[in-house]
């Protein structure tokens, strides 16, 4: 549009930016008074809980009118922060809540991002727009059977697929610079380094909320509450969130020297230790394999460089681990890797796989949106429905949407793939963008054969390094077109 006809572009455009501001300003006078009246009539319980809402939500929305280039730095601090005020908040009143207010937190700040992508949405790339037309189909028709048989739920787990999905968009229409992401990929960095370092704190003393929170929800799967005998969860709500915040910050940690953040390889050796004191094994495999995609589409200088990193990381670990409290329980754990099929979680999932394969195939319309995971307690009086807990990614896929519906969301992850690939074969500075978010959507697809990550923070962060990666390649689509444009002028 713009090089057909810039005035009216222009005229189009000036306005959206000070509308926005209006709004947020209108919103920053209003919403106070809205907050002082709907908590005089909620019990004290619930009011607080709105208030820590509230205080972590609003700054999302002024972030998104003002700087939307920060906003997911600061949602991936909503997601690493929420779940430890919410223990504290449980521990303060001495009550625990199996559903609380604060877990909606990350996803209303992350919904922040629809600001910025409507008001640019003229700007995305058809090869974004293709991408989402598939996830967007099969989040259509799950959201039509979840609506019909599992009620509330079928929302909040709606919301946990679209809020991730909106930073393809996102990245996509505000065209951020490499500067731009490597202030993003580093502030990742130092939140990990900071999750890893409370985690280590709370593997070595155990908190008091954190023990409260152990002891309400009978998460019996976690260890003790004691020192050096739980499972770290750090500041979020299980020990699988924690690994999985912690391992995708530490493959672009591990990958490049600007992606580091301000300890450099001492938060490197932090996050590594800390990720240790998770025991959550599948989080290895993801690291395995999204640095072997990294490694693998690197040139040959690049290929050397990074082995040598992963060798130096490899090398303190085997003089640390060793040394540290409680390195027994670490070791063992680790050692499990080598006997996988006398390992009980391994069989678990293997007699699951055998059960459901046929449950899914005799119910190919699938049980809808809302009928898997954590959404299952909205509608079961806060405990998890029948299929809460279901430990194959593959399975949860095609048991909430269906065979068609399945086949279209994979084929929004094949969309993805080739875009990326595409970038990631073009090499340059560039180029390492797009190979770290093939890494990634690599990383997501291979850690489905224990869990559907790609609604929630896992999701989040997929899509965050893949939609930076298409961003990326679309930008240097539109240089040569315009390049090539302008040669046959």
């Amino acid at each position: 549009m713009s090089s057909r006809n810039p005035n009216l572009y222009l005229s189009i455009r000036r306005p959206v930016r000070p509308a926005l501001l209006a709004l947020a300003a209108a919103a920053g006078m209003v919403l106070p008074l809205m907050i002082g009246f709907i908590s005089a009539t909620l019990s004290p319980s619930v009011s607080l809980q709105g208030a820590v809402l509230c205080g972590l939500v609003f700054p999302a929305f002024l972030i998104a009118v003002l700087r939307p280039k920060l906003l997911v730095a600061y949602t991936l601090l909503v997601w690493a922060v929420s779940p430890e005020l919410r223990r504290l908040i449980d521990w303060s009143e001495g009550t625990y809540h199996s559903v609380s207010l604060v877990s909606l937190a990350p996803l209303l700040a992350g919904a922040a991002a629809a600001i910025p992508v409507m008001a640019e949405i003229h700007k995305i790339h058809r090869v974004s727009s293709r991408v989402m037309m598939f996830f967007i189909a099969a989040l259509g028709y799950g959201s039509l059977i979840g609506l019909a048989k599992n009620g509330m739920g079928s929302i909040y787990d709606l919301m946990n697929y679209i809020i991730p999905l909106l930073l393809i968009p996102y990245f996509a229409v505000l065209r951020f610079s490499r500067s731009d992401l490597d202030r993003m990929l580093r502030a990742f960095a130092n939140l990990a380094v900071l999750v890893a370092a409370y985690g280590i704190i709370q593997y070595l003393t155990v908190p008091a909320w954190d023990a409260f929170w152990m002891d309400s929800a009978g998460m019996m799967s976690i260890g003790k509450p004691i020192p050096l005998e739980i499972r770290v969860f750090s500041s979020l709500n299980s020990p699988g969130p924690a690994a999985t915040f912690l391992t995708f910050a530490l493959v672009p940690m591990i990958l490049e020297k600007r992606w580091r953040g301000a300890l450099g390889w001492l938060g490197v050796l932090l996050v590594v230790v800390a990720l240790l004191t998770t025991l959550v094994r599948a989080s290895w495999l993801i690291l395995i394999v999204m640095l072997l995609v990294y490694i693998g589409s690197s040139s040959s200088k690049g290929k050397w460089k990074t082995l040598l990193q992963i060798l130096f990381v490899a090398a303190a670990l085997f003089y640390i681990v060793p040394k540290l409290p409680g390195a027994e329980g670490l070791t063992a754990r680790m050692e499990t890797l080598g006997s996988i099929k006398e390992d009980r979680s391994y069989n678990d999932r293997l007699n699951l796989l055998n059960t459901m394969v046929p449950a899914v195939m005799g119910n190919p319309v699938g049980q809808g949106i809302g009928s898997v995971g954590q959404s299952t307690k909205l509608g079961n009086g806060g405990e998890l429905g029948e299929y809460g807990i279901m430990d194959n990614g593959f399975i949860a896929l095609f048991l909430t949407f269906g065979l068609a519906g399945g086949l279209l969301f994979f084929g929004g992850l094949g969309a993805a793939l080739r875009s990326v690939y595409k970038g990631a074969r073009r090499g340059g500075e560039n180029g390492i963008y797009a190979r770290l978010a093939l890494a990634a959507w690599a990383g997501a697809v291979a850690s489905l054969i224990s869990d559907n990550g790609f609604p929630g923070m896992k999701g989040y962060l997929v899509w965050m390094l893949v939609g930076l990666g298409l961003g990326i390649t679309q930008a240097i689509d539109r240089k040569e077109g315009a390049a090539h444009a302008a040669t046959e002028r």
